[in-house]
């Protein structure tokens, strides 16, 4: 993927709340990961987690497992020290996502919002998508959002990729059913509107 100093110096010299892709709390995805939660433990995994208080509100809520995985070891370093204590509880990673050894059908759910659409090539992409059918169980969720088609070209400097929801469904394909999907304009600590495409399919 791109190179992780690049991540390390974005985390490490700016604040998170003040990063184009931030948000208080990940509504949305939190709204669609509890209604979808299989009852009892329901393992997630958020990739390119990094600062997000997703992890913070499922900590908050019953039968949840998390692991949070990052390019970058900076911003895992600040998710862990706002959490505290809680922090304990969950699973950090880091590491590329398209090259990082995870465990076979280790996860319920898959999380992702706003690292999709760096896989600026097919190899990238190729490589995600493997990922994702060695981590997820059969039956499996996979809840991904990524620039819409009117969103931004770049994000922190870096070239990204925009997807209608049947281009994004259209990458993972038929082993993924495309249950839903959904357009959200995400305004940005400067003001910024930006759009993202929010896809969930179920992996057979």
């Amino acid at each position: 993927m791109q190179d992780k100093s690049h991540w390390e110096r974005v985390y490490s010299t700016k604040s998170s709340s003040t990063l184009s892709w931030f948000q208080p709390h990940a509504d949305r995805s939190l709204g669609l990961i509890k209604r979808i939660a299989a009852g009892g433990q329901t393992r997630v995994i958020d990739v390119g987690g990094g600062t997000s208080t997703l992890v913070d509100d499922l900590l908050g809520l019953h039968g949840f497992d998390v692991t949070v995985l990052d390019i970058s070891e900076s911003a895992l370093d600040v998710a862990r020290q706002r959490l505290a204590f809680d922090a304990r509880r969950v699973r950090w990673l880091a590491g590329d996502i398209t090259q990082l050894a995870l465990p076979a059908q280790a996860y319920e759910i898959w999380h992702n919002r706003a690292v999709f659409h760096f896989m600026s090539t097919p190899e990238q992409r190729q490589a995600y998508i493997a990922q994702v059918r060695q981590a997820v169980r059969p039956g499996g969720h996979v809840i991904v959002a990524v620039f819409g088609p009117d969103g931004p070209m770049q994000c922190s400097g870096l070239p990204v990729m925009r997807y209608a929801p049947d281009a994004l469904h259209a990458q993972f394909g038929d082993t993924f059913e495309l249950v839903e999907h959904a357009s959200e304009a995400h305004r940005t600590p400067a003001g910024v509107e930006q759009q993202f495409v929010y896809c969930h399919c179920v992996m057979h």
